[in-house]
């Protein structure tokens, strides 16, 4: 309500006293070599306070401890169009821009790889940090005897696909502020959505004490994984801020956002699947090159991603899959929703409804046939424990009307279906620790209010919400007598970030941990006071009374004041790590390994005009397992969100930069993304599991609901019109092209 109400104060609405504002010069080439840097004629601009180069900052940093390969400000080698080798701190914007084209930069130009097949052809050119070669990462994982399957198997499909990378296009462009106090204490603002991780690496880098540094995360104005890892940016002010003893300011152009990125990778996918007559799969193989752009970023990671999650929620007797990153001198790519995972989804989902019109089958009935069970291992080793996948597909095919409908739509109409597997949390934090992976802390004042002290990230999610609401629910409060304090390194407990839809589960159960403990506090001296046992208390409303005899009741913040009389101040701490043992025993097993998953089924009704190609997505039905539903509005919101995501990447995305670097349309003009008239009718359907894992048996409902989306298009698509969209994303073009070959 407080967005709707526009109460929200945004990282850009932080005014500090005497601030600075900086801006960033950046490389106008692909690649090259970084000669020298003279800042003279931007320093004799009237207003202009400091400016830095490459010398200032020169400690590597990432997300991953593996592969810092970063600078703040490149002093060596610019590696894509727009790599920020300078800085400058004004009076004001206007004169931060102009001083930033003051700064003279001589490059030296080096030979650019701006493609997968170049990066592949081009050894020579040696992106890699260490300069060795381009690759990345490679991982190359084999289960059972996938060449032996496909020879047995009565019907083997393959198949090529790529995935065009997209961007995450948040209302609120990346923004940060840094303000060194009298007493040496650096505090940074900043709209991102891994506080703690940016800590570290402002410590790391400007060789502070962590002690002397305080992070805060102000409301964040979307981010969908595009800020879950430390900028560059928020580097360069903090340096300023101790550089000049003046606050400093920077906020980041909607083309510069663009340049940034940290979006969904390219890939290209070749996947096989071998199959029995009854539609059993027998194997799935799949190789995958994606394109990660000029730096590591969370690379390792995508690229185990890219493989270890297609093992489900369709099973294959054996599975293998290869991938490997390679650099690229473009933008570098990271997490966007359903890190990793969304792109190969496309792939096997479109690859499996080939695959039933071989055999002759309903695509449901074929996913059905190979459907995961619960309380199963996964034939990669990840340990399912609910699932509600058979549940989600029953729930689209009746709410479609599949059986009557699909093929029945008439010639430009059609529907399609597709289902996917996702975790709900990570079960490896970034950096090897045996620490806690979530924590929070309560505290309980004697007016009956109970403030959540919560180290995880509140990026539009619902994070406060569903910590407000376990608490309420618990103690028997009314929701507003919860307040909920977030992502403050001196006020809030250590929580690893908002990525990975580990919100639910993990900050869920140590919220819950916390309010349990205060509530046996308050149940011991109630339980005495209304002479019945704890066990026979409820806690609801407001009240605290006896299950015996309702009318023997107490008002719960006299129980509170009861209880501090009796043992002080009240307060609890609760923290969750996941279980050990999780995932295959394997090199890099653990990637991929949950918790828990969720599943989630989509059913996609398209319209594809054959004149034009235009494909316009009448309705899409979808079904997500969340375990349990702690908050219904949140979990249907977060489904149509998803959707939502998943029908512009399928019809408008493309992060397409060209030969030269440059990046094809970095606005929101020429980057296409839905506008409300766009959006189809979503009809989302919670399915509810129980998980033995979870917070009141909840997993996760911010990502999952995303990956099926995409193909269920695709393949309705080809119910419509009866070709098949091996690329994305579907546009008119690619439309017309398909049907003229078909032709």
């Amino acid at each position: 309500m407080s967005r709707a109400r526009g109460d929200v104060r945004f990282c850009d609405d932080l005014v500090l006293p005497r601030a600075l504002h900086a801006k960033l010069v950046r490389s106008p080439h692909a690649h090259a070599r970084v000669r020298a840097v003279d800042p003279s004629r931007a320093l004799a601009l009237p207003g202009v306070v400091a400016v830095l180069d490459g010398g200032a900052l020169p400690g590597a940093f990432g997300i991953l401890p593996w592969t810092p390969d970063e600078l703040a400000l490149a002093h060596d080698v610019a590696r894509f169009v727009g790599d920020a080798v300078a800085a400058v701190a004004a009076t004001d914007e206007r004169t931060a821009w102009e001083a930033a084209r003051l700064v003279d930069v001589e490059y030296e130009p080096l030979p650019a790889v701006t493609t997968l097949d170049a990066a592949i052809a081009r050894p020579d050119v040696g992106l890699g940090a260490k300069g060795r070669d381009n690759v990345s990462k490679a991982v190359d994982l084999a289960f059972g005897d996938v060449d032996g399957a496909l020879a047995r198997a009565d019907v083997v499909e393959r198949g090529d696909y790529f995935f065009e990378g997209s961007a995450h296009a948040p209302i609120e462009t990346h923004v940060a502020a840094a303000q060194l106090d009298g007493g040496g204490l650096l505090t940074v603002w900043s709209s991102t959505q891994v506080p703690h991780y940016l800590h570290r690496e402002l410590s790391r880098v400007l060789e502070l004490s962590p002690a002397r540094i305080r992070v805060i995360q102000p409301p964040v104005g979307g981010a969908f994984g595009g800020k879950s890892e430390p900028f560059g940016h928020e580097l360069v002010v903090a340096k300023l801020a101790l550089v000049t003893g003046r606050a400093v300011k920077i906020l980041l152009s909607r083309e510069e956002e663009f340049y940034v990125h940290r979006g969904r990778h390219p890939m290209r996918m070749s996947l096989t699947l071998g199959a029995r007559r009854d539609g059993g799969l027998t194997a799935i193989d799949v190789r995958t090159d994606i394109d990660g752009g000029a730096y590591s970023s969370f690379g390792l990671v995508t690229t185990y991603y890219s493989g270890q999650l297609l093992a489900m929620p369709t099973a294959a007797e054996t599975y293998r899959f290869s991938s490997t990153r390679y650099f690229t001198n473009k933008p570098p790519c990271g997490p966007k929703r359903g890190h990793g995972s969304v792109q190969p989804r496309f792939a096997l989902e479109v690859a499996l409804d080939k695959l039933a019109e071989r055999l002759r089958l309903d695509p449901i009935e074929l996913r059905r046939r190979n459907a995961v069970s619960p309380h199963s291992t996964s034939v990669n080793g990840m340990r399912i424990t609910s699932c509600g996948y058979l549940e989600c597909l029953a729930k689209v095919e009746e709410a479609s009307g599949w059986r009557a409908r699909r093929g029945k739509l008439g010639r430009g109409r059609g529907l399609g279906v597709a289902s996917s597997a996702y975790i709900s949390g990570t079960n490896y934090p970034i950096y090897p620790n045996e620490l806690p992976q979530s924590a929070v802390q309560l505290k309980v004042d004697r007016s009956g209010v109970v403030t959540i002290f919560n180290g995880a990230s509140e990026i539009g999610q619902g994070t406060d919400t569903l910590l407000a609401t376990l608490v309420a629910d618990e103690l028997g409060l009314e929701l507003g007598c919860v307040r909920v304090v977030s992502a403050d390194t001196d006020l809030c407990p250590v929580d690893l970030g908002a990525y990975s839809s580990r919100g639910t589960l993990m900050n869920g159960n140590a919220c819950l941990m916390a309010a349990r403990a205060v509530r046996e506090r308050l149940a011991e001296v109630a339980s005495e006071a209304l002479g019945c046992a704890p066990g026979r208390l409820v806690f609801a409303r407001g009240l605290v009374c006896s299950s015996d005899d309702p009318s023997r009741s107490l008002p719960t913040d006299e129980v509170i004041r009861m209880a501090e009389a009796r043992h002080g101040t009240l307060g609890a701490t609760g923290w969750y790590k996941t279980p050990p043992g999780l995932g295959g025993a394997y090199r890099g097993g653990t990637i991929g390994a949950s918790p828990a998953y969720s599943f989630t089924a989509h059913v996609a009704e398209v319209a594809v005009d054959e004149a034009t190609g235009v494909v316009t997505v009448v309705k899409v039905w979808c079904a997500h397992d969340c375990g349990r539903a702690l908050c219904p509005t949140l979990v249907e919101n977060q489904i149509e969100g998803s959707v939502y995501m998943g029908v512009a990447e399928a019809l408008f995305e493309g992060h397409q930069v060209d030969e030269r670097g440059l990046h094809l349309g970095p606005n929101l003009l020429d980057y296409r993304i839905p506008t409300s008239l766009d959006v189809p009718d979503i009809e989302p359907f919670i399915v509810e599991s129980h998980d033995p894992e979870g917070p009141l048996g909840a997993k996760e409902a911010g990502e999952g609901p995303l990956h099926s989306s995409i193909p269920a298009v695709a393949n309705a698509i080809h119910d419509a019109v009866g070709v098949r969209l091996d690329a994305l994303p579907f546009s008119p073009s690619r439309v017309r092209e398909a049907l003229r070959r078909r032709a």
